[in-house]
């Protein structure tokens, strides 16, 4: 049974507090921040930049964005993972309302404002939109062609779009501070997926997360093969691991990588040894893959990189998913 969150805490006061974890983000972190900072919301506004030890000049820029701008607050997180320095950036807020966002990404002047008014309207603990994937380069405006499609990642409307309505989890997030502190924060033993197991929590406890097309976030995409295989394999790694701790979150969309990946493999082993016929499913796929090229593809330069670019996610989220160690995150030391 859901609760409106309203009726919990009461309306939400206009004040938002904006948590920003960095790490090596010293490309991105000034667009981002003053992005948050020209927001339209006519509200308190503060941001708690949550710097780990980068080997670039983050922390130099974040404490000189600090200085520039009293609304912009420094905090260090030793440790450098992405929980931790959310969970960090959370207690040193003071507002009731908490959004996140993220060195990479880029929000629009509206995004506070709307996202205050979705949240005031629905009830809900937590809202999001789109993560509207946009590359520079060749290759990046093929993985971000790629990461909007369902072709590529499947069906989630954070990715795709959709209609506004209640969802398993959202890009990012605009959180009710006092649901996110009652459900414990992010848990810090999940270098990724910690978006979707809080979110879990969160509904687990009776609370609404709601999508909304309108919320619009630029995200800049990875620019290489071997950096867009590390965040897949850690995505399908990971994503096991929330599997794992909550039963019953796994439906047919996250097994289709790894299905994919133990399908493709034995069709080419069998194909290879004891007959062309096995080649089949092999042979399946790798049309499936050109004709997904093809379809997402904006140009010729896009349709070459994208089937390089849809191979290494699908077969990287489902070996991650398919190797994915128990010991990630063992089951005693898990949060009840």
């Amino acid at each position: 049974m859901t609760t409106s969150a309203n009726q919990l805490f009461g309306s939400p006061k206009r004040e938002i507090s904006v948590i920003l974890p960095a790490l090596n983000e010293a490309a991105h972190l000034e667009s981002a921040v003053n992005a948050i900072l020209s927001s339209d919301f006519d509200g308190a506004l503060e941001v708690i930049v949550s710097v780990g030890p980068s080997h670039d000049s983050t922390e130099a820029l974040a404490r000189s964005l600090a200085e520039k701008d009293s609304r912009v607050v420094v905090v260090i997180n030793p440790s450098g993972r992405t929980a931790a320095g959310l969970n960090i950036a959370v207690a040193a807020t003071r507002y009731s309302i908490i959004a996140r966002v993220d060195g990479h990404s880029h929000i629009p002047e509206n995004y506070l404002s709307l996202a205050f008014e979705v949240l005031s309207s629905t009830g809900a603990v937590n809202v999001g939109g789109i993560m509207a994937a946009v590359g520079k380069s060749v290759f990046e405006r093929a993985v971000a062609r790629a990461m909007r499609s369902p072709l590529g990642v499947g069906a989630s409307r954070f990715h795709t779009g959709g209609s506004a309505g209640e969802v398993d989890t959202v890009y990012l997030g605009v959180f009710r501070k006092e649901a996110l502190v009652a459900a414990g924060g992010f848990d810090e033993r999940f270098t990724r997926a910690q978006d979707w197991e809080l979110n879990f929590r969160l509904r687990a406890a009776g609370g609404v997360v709601y999508f909304d097309p309108r919320l619009v976030v630029t995200y800049s995409p990875r620019s290489t093969v071997k950096a867009l295989t590390k965040q897949y394999f850690e995505y399908g790694r990971w994503r096991r691991v929330v599997s794992r701790r909550h039963e019953g979150t796994i439906n047919y969309r996250y097994l289709a990588p790894p299905f994919t990946v133990l399908a493709t493999i034995a069709s080419l082993v069998l194909g290879l040894n004891f007959g062309t016929i096995f080649l089949i499913p092999a042979l399946v796929y790798g049309l499936f893959i050109l004709v997904a090229s093809f379809a997402i593809s904006d140009s010729v330069g896009e349709f070459v990189a994208l089937p390089l670019i849809l191979l290494t996610m699908h077969f990287s989220w489902g070996t991650g998913f398919l190797t994915s160690p128990k010991s990630l995150v063992p089951e005693v030391a898990l949060r009840p």
